[in-house]
């Protein structure tokens, strides 16, 4: 009679504790890689729609807002709107061009907002030659968009030409904005 081969259910039981005990370590640091993961999705996507509406004001020669979707303008984690203000009331509406829609963020993305105009509506607005501005008048309106997710922080800023940059302030310099919301 051949011997049997296969493993003994103390091997199985060995086996089975070891992995138990790698995936307990592993299971922490894959939630700080996930979060980590979104905040960086966040920040492209709006650092994305954010280029989007630069592009279309140049391209339309005419204003063109970013603003969150939430009712009182003020909750970028709800998402966003880009579009085309052309009956100039600053709310995306029927006479309105909508370029882009995101949908709201995952659950426990933050933001902060930090602009020469610091009251809500937070918007961003772009006129036809490519510059942040107010959405009701040509002044120019720069500043910081910081994102906060899991400890982590990645801010966007405008200067008052309009160009955006994204930055780790862990890493970069100049990186600087307000603080996590209480």
């Amino acid at each position: 009679m051949k011997p049997q081969r296969g493993f003994t259910l103390p091997e199985l039981l060995i086996v089975i504790a070891i992995a138990a005990i790698l995936l307990g370590v592993a299971v922490p640091e894959l939630g700080a890689l996930l979060r980590a993961q979104q905040l960086r999705t966040a920040t492209n996507d709006l650092f994305s729609a954010i280029g989007l509406a630069r592009a279309q004001a140049i391209a339309r020669n005419g204003r063109v807002l970013l603003l969150p979707r939430d009712a009182a303008g003020a909750d970028w984690s709800q998402g966003w709107t880009v579009f085309a203000d052309r009956d100039g009331d600053g709310v995306p509406g029927p006479k309105d061009d909508i370029l882009a829609v995101h949908e709201a963020l995952p659950p426990g993305v933050t933001f902060a907002f930090s602009f020469t105009t610091s009251a809500a509506p937070y918007y961003i607005a772009y006129n036809g030659a490519g510059r942040s501005c107010n959405a009701s008048s040509g002044a120019a309106r720069w500043g910081t968009l910081s994102l906060f997710h899991g400890g982590a922080i990645r801010r966007i800023k405008i200067n008052m030409l309009g160009r955006a940059r994204a930055c780790n302030p862990a890493r970069d310099d100049n990186c600087d904005g307000p603080e996590a919301p209480g």
